[in-house]
């Protein structure tokens, strides 16, 4: 089920001034107060931020560097996350960053793989992985050791993840060209799995503004399928008490809150606290629609708010293995 509600003479207006598909603005509408600040944000774009790699460099001594170059940052709130206040020139054109001891990478980027928690000597899986920026930061996390499996589905997007596991000096990568749909049906149980799963994007219209206009029903419907196979596949695979990060850069609840309610509804599963970000929806605005009261646990993120994509990030951890 994708969720609607009736055009209006307002919802027309902003879409035609802004560019959108109506039926996006008439969401947004319904589903945020502060609807009018989140399509400003979405014009205005969002600051560039990077990742310290500390497999290769301690945050002063990169900082300093990068400062020696006339670049400006700013430490956030998110650890090893840094805003760029200012570059005098690309901040990827630069000697540190061939050398791979930083990663250009949204704020939002940086959350699952923090939510997620990974430790040395664990086997992780990264259920989408390229390009790799948040498979790189889980090496960085598992300090190289364990073993990360990283799966990406796309035989073209495989060179990219190749190229920066190996720039950022990340040892404990295996990359596996497969459709992660299909990983439990290996046997492999792994403890912990990021799935930054594939989405309509609504989140991203600010770098792309082509998604204003293909968001549409049947876009989300699609996408929300993928979504429930990969969850799924993703909860077969964990060891009992393993851990699952998922997340999306999609502000559509038929994306987010509703696959999780979806999985608490079938499998044994609980959700785990998020320390950024806002509470999740648990029911929806304007509709009589009720969600597990547990998905608040979810976290939601706004480029209006926090200086993010739109964003979601749900933790997960299993009870009991299922065979």
């Amino acid at each position: 089920m994708v969720i609607d509600y009736p055009s209006t003479k307002l919802s027309k207006e902003i879409a035609k001034k802004f560019g959108y598909h109506e039926f996006i603005i008439r969401r947004w509408m319904n589903f945020f107060d502060d609807y009018m600040d989140l399509i400003n944000a979405m014009e205005k774009g969002i600051p560039k931020h990077i990742r310290v790699n500390t497999l290769k460099i301690e945050e002063e001594k990169l900082i300093k560097k990068l400062e020696q170059r006339g670049f400006k940052l700013e430490s956030t709130d998110v650890p090893f996350c840094y805003k760029i206040l200012h570059e005098p020139f690309s901040i990827g054109a630069t000697p540190e960053y061939l050398m791979g001891y930083y990663y250009v990478m949204e704020k939002n980027s940086c959350i699952p793989p923090l939510v997620l928690d990974p430790k040395p000597g664990e086997i992780v899986a990264d259920f989408a992985a390229s390009p790799g920026g948040k498979t790189t930061f889980l090496s960085q996390l598992m300090m190289n050791e364990g073993v990360i499996l990283a799966i990406e589905v796309n035989k073209e997007r495989i060179q990219a993840l190749i190229d920066n596991v190996h720039r950022l000096g990340c040892l404990n990568v295996a990359i596996i060209n497969m459709d992660a749909t299909e990983f439990w049906r290996t046997g492999i149980k792994v403890d912990r799995i990021l799935l930054d799963a594939p989405c309509s994007g609504e989140g991203v219209i600010y770098k792309d503004p082509t998604r204003k206009k293909r968001s549409g029903k049947r876009d989300i419907e699609i996408c929300a399928e993928r979504q429930r196979k990969l969850i799924e596949s993703a909860i077969r695979s964990l060891k009992s008490h393993g851990v699952l990060v998922y997340s999306t850069c999609s502000l559509a609840p038929e994306e987010n809150e509703f696959i999780i309610n979806y999985v608490l509804e079938r499998y044994p599963v609980r959700l785990e606290e998020i320390k950024w970000g806002d509470p999740a929806f648990t029911e929806i605005p304007r509709k009589n629609i009720k969600l597990n009261s547990e998905i608040s646990k979810a976290r939601r993120f706004y480029p209006h708010k926090h200086e993010t994509s739109g964003f979601f990030v749900a933790k997960l951890k299993l009870k009991k293995e299922i065979n």
